[in-house]
C-alpha cells in the first residue's frame, strides 16, 4: 500500500469528518418544510458554520479523488470509512463525553475492520470493463435504490426517514467516487477535451448535488447519531462494489481471504454503528426546534 495514498485517504476522512459535524449543527435548524428540496442548501449557505463544513468536506472529496487517482477505489474506500473517528473527536469536544468502553471497542473494530480488509484482499488494480452494460447495470442498482429509500424516506420523515436518506446518500457517494475514478483517468489521458466529452463528470455533478441534499436533509431531520453511521457504512460498501464491478479492482478470492474481508467489512460496519450511537455524538435539536426559520450564526 502506497504510503502518499494511505495520507491521502486519512486526510480526506479527517475533513470530511469534521465537516460533517460542522454542517449537522447548522443543518439541524433548518425549516422542516425545506426537507428535500434545494431550498434547503440556499437557507444553509447564509450560516457560516454550515459553509465552514462544507469547505471542510469540499476539501476531503478533493483529497480523495487524489488517493482514488493513485490507489484502488477498493483501498481508498475503507480508510475513508475512518472520517467517523475525526467526527466523534470533535464531537466529543463540544459534547464532553469520555469515550468510554463503547467507544474504545467501535474505535477498535473499525481500525481492525479496515486493517483486516485491506491485508486480506490486497486490492490491486486490473482491466477495467469496456462492456456499457456492465456500467449502467451496477450504476442503475445503486441509483435505483437511492431513489427507491428517497421515496421510502419521505412517508417517515421523522423516524426511519434520516437513516434511509444518509443510506441513499452513502450510495450515490460511492458511485460518486467510481466516477471521480473514472474522470481522473479520461483527464490524464486526453486532457480537459476527453474529460468533458464524456457523461462521467456531468453526472458526477447531478449526484454530487443530489447527495448533498439528501445528506443535508438527513441532517436536518435527526441527530448525527442516527444519520452518520448509516452513510460512512454504505458509501464504502458501494464504492468498493463498483471498484470490483467494473473499474477492474481484483481482490483475494480464495476462501480464507474472502472469509476475512467478510470479517473485516462486518466490523468496519459495526465499528461504524457503535461510534455513532455513541453519547459523544450531538443529539440534535428537538422537532418543534427544527421548525424554527434558519437564523445565521
Amino acid at each position: 500500500m502506497s504510503v502518499l495514498v494511505l495520507i491521502l485517504a486519512v486526510s480526506a476522512a479527517c475533513c470530511l469528518g469534521f465537516g460533517f459535524v460542522l454542517q449537522q449543527n447548522a443543518a439541524q435548524r433548518a425549516p422542516l418544510n425545506d426537507f428535500l428540496s434545494p431550498r434547503l442548501l440556499l437557507d444553509l449557505v447564509k450560516v457560516p458554520r454550515w459553509l465552514g463544513g462544507l469547505a471542510l468536506m469540499v476539501a476531503g472529496m478533493v483529497l480523495g479523488a487524489v488517493a482514488l487517482g493513485r490507489g484502488e477505489i477498493s483501498l481508498v474506500e475503507p480508510l475513508l470509512a475512518t472520517n467517523l473517528l475525526f467526527a466523534l473527536a470533535l464531537s466529543r469536544r463540544q459534547t464532553r463525553q469520555p469515550l468510554g468502553r463503547q467507544g474504545w471497542l467501535g474505535l477498535a473494530l473499525l481500525a481492525g475492520g479496515v486493517t483486516s480488509f485491506i491485508l486480506a484482499g490486497q486490492p490491486r488494480a486490473g482491466s477495467a470493463v469496456t462492456d456499457p452494460l456492465r456500467h449502467w447495470l451496477i450504476i442503475g442498482t445503486m441509483v435505483g435504490a437511492a431513489l427507491l429509500l428517497t421515496t421510502c424516506a419521505k412517508r417517515s420523515r421523522l423516524s426511519w426517514g434520516p437513516v434511509l436518506l444518509a443510506v441513499a446518500a452513502g450510495l450515490l457517494y460511492g458511485v460518486q467516487d467510481a466516477l471521480t475514478r473514472v474522470s481522473g483517468q479520461r483527464f490524464s489521458a486526453g486532457g480537459w477535451a476527453e474529460l468533458f466529452a464524456s457523461w462521467q463528470p456531468y453526472g458526477l455533478l447531478v449526484i454530487g448535488v443530489t447527495g448533498l441534499i439528501l445528506v443535508q436533509s438527513a441532517f436536518e431531520t435527526a441527530p448525527l447519531r442516527m444519520s452518520l453511521p448509516a452513510l460512512t457504512a454504505s458509501e464504502p460498501l458501494a464504492g468498493i462494489a463498483c471498484g470490483v464491478g467494473f473499474l477492474g479492482d481484483r481482490l483475494r478470492t480464495d476462501i480464507s481471504a474472502l472469509t476475512w474481508e467478510a470479517v473485516g467489512l462486518a466490523a468496519i460496519v459495526t465499528g461504524i454503528v457503535l461510534l455513532g450511537l455513541h453519547p459523544a455524538m450531538p443529539c440534535g435539536a428537538s422537532v418543534p426546534e427544527q421548525k424554527r426559520k434558519l437564523q445565521p450564526r
